[in-house]
């Protein structure tokens, strides 16, 4: 504990972003360019050292956050890397994309803002890049053992390292024309610039994984062939099939799902393309779903240069403070947060009518209409109540040319058929069922991340890869030493 009064002398200080009228008129990251490192080492003093940190208990990669903030406040940026990748293959992507569950859990935060966590980690991950602290780690001698993982997302890539480096040949499989996911096509540029990402897949390629990209298990190369190809499988697809809102209007040309809209933006940051098909530019845009995807759909939206923009979330705007009764700390509490995109809608004024930043709260989407031609034009909403029961004399029409559908995702998505070929069995909500180590019921398959576990956090995707490695490792040699963070069955703390 380099301060120990630190946290009674240094109030809070986030990473800076960029002026919003700067920042909308391009892609880059949101956040001010070496704005972090000046003031990063008094934050880690903020660090309590507590005797019980439920930080690790909050994020389930188990990250040793009191070790890395001290490290970082001596300014011994070596070992405080040392100690990050111990618990974490992908610090950078975590530090950008994480909520931090780890700061609603922090002991600091019963009485006082937390300690930035999410923003030490990302200076110490940069900081490594930048010293040379994060090598290809290549194993020493190889197993004999292969193993095929299905999806190049963070669980997908973890695993994949993992496994890697224990010594087993791998190969990643991936539908799309790139690597990464949703980091790639669904995570907009100005939340994490794809830099980061590639700097990993080529560090990963170094130690000797495989990539096949433009490969759907299931379609172009079949499920029962792949399995009979390698001694073990990973399924880490992710849970790609979205969800429907089943109201009338919603065949409408202009009513889209988010995950058809952000990936066309991110292929034109990768230069596929010159302007989206789908473009927000000059059009009257309703967002429905209040969550991150929602977000970046907004974001997205205002760079493109729609002609205004509104968010859509069925819940009841929350409170600025935690609620110590239905959410007490450590839980991670819904709270009013202004995202970097909400910060930019409000600042511009997309939705004048809007209760906070570009936000409907407690809004609930009765129907679309359209025009002689088959395109939405209106979206007509009700206010609701806490049970989400309409609230009589509140009904509205917003103007609507785009609606994006932002309502969250159910299950692996079973189109490639790579589900059916193998006969896996789904539990009820349309996840791949899975035994307390991992395996489903075809022997030899493991499926890990949101394909099992159903939408969740990038730091539970990554910490469900590492997991997933261990239980492969120890099915196919009999014992592991890699380390298994979490179970299948573990779930985020609640009340």
């Amino acid at each position: 504990m380099a301060d120990p009064k630190g946290f009674m002398t240094t109030p809070r200080q986030d990473w800076p972003r960029r002026p919003v009228e700067e920042r909308v008129r391009d892609w880059n990251e949101v956040y001010v360019p070496g704005a972090l490192l000046p003031i990063i080492n008094q934050q880690a003093d903020r660090c309590m050292d507590c005797g019980i940190p439920f930080c690790h208990e909050a994020c389930p990669l188990g990250n040793l956050i009191p070790e890395w903030n001290d490290l970082v406040s001596r300014e011994d940026w070596r070992a405080a890397a040392d100690r990050l990748h111990a618990t974490n293959n992908f610090p950078e992507f975590t530090g950008r994309l994480c909520p931090a569950p780890c700061e609603a859990g922090c002991v600091l935060a019963i009485n006082q803002p937390a300690v930035t966590i999410k923003n030490v980690e990302c200076a110490i991950a940069d900081k490594a890049w930048e010293e040379g602290f994060a090598p290809p780690r290549p194993p020493d001698r190889l197993s004999g053992w292969t193993v095929a993982v299905i999806g190049s997302g963070p669980t997908g890539l973890a695993a994949a390292q993992q496994l890697t480096r224990a010594g087993h040949t791998v190969a990643v499989y991936e539908k799309d024309d790139r690597l990464g996911g949703l980091m790639r096509y669904g995570i907009p540029e100005f939340k994490m610039e794809k830099h980061h990402l590639q700097r990993r897949i080529e560090q990963m390629r170094a130690e000797g994984t495989k990539f096949r990209t433009s490969t759907a298990v299931g379609r172009d190369i079949g499920a029962a062939e792949l399995r009979a190809r390698y001694d073990a499988v990973v399924i880490a697809t992710g849970a790609t099939a979205w969800r429907e809102l089943d109201v009338p209007g919603r065949e409408l040309a202009g009513v889209q799902q988010a995950m058809e809209y952000l990936p066309l933006a991110n292929r034109v940051c990768e230069g596929d393309l010159e302007a989206s098909p789908m473009s927000a530019a000059g059009k009257h845009v309703v967002i429905v779903g209040g969550g991150d995807t929602g977000a970046d759909c907004l974001g997205t939206a205002v760079r493109e240069g729609a002609a205004s923009v509104t968010q859509l979330d069925i819940y009841p705007q929350p409170g600025e403070d935690r609620d110590e009764d239905a959410e007490p700390w450590p839980t991670y509490p819904k709270i009013y947060r202004l995202s970097a995109a909400h910060e930019e809608a409000r600042d511009l004024r997309t939705a004048p009518a809007a209760d906070a930043d570009a936000r409907l709260f407690a809004a609930s989407t009765l129907r679309f209409t359209g025009d002689a031609d088959g395109h939405v034009r209106s979206l007509h909403l009700v206010e609701v109540d806490a049970r989400r029961r309409p609230v009589e004399g509140t009904g509205r029409a917003l103007p609507a040319d785009l609606v994006l559908l932002a309502l969250g995702f159910s299950g692996p998505d079973r189109g490639d058929g790579l589900v059916d070929q193998l006969g896996l069995e789904l539990e009820p909500r349309g996840t791949i069922a899975r035994d307390a180590g991992f395996a489903t019921n075809v022997p030899g398959v493991f499926a890990a991340g949101d394909a099992a576990r159903g939408q969740s956090l990038i730091v539970w995707a990554i910490a469900e890869g590492r997991a997933v490695a261990a239980a492969v490792d120890r099915h196919l040699t009999g014992s592991s030493r890699l380390p298994a963070p979490i179970g299948p069955y573990d779930r985020p703390m609640t009340v």
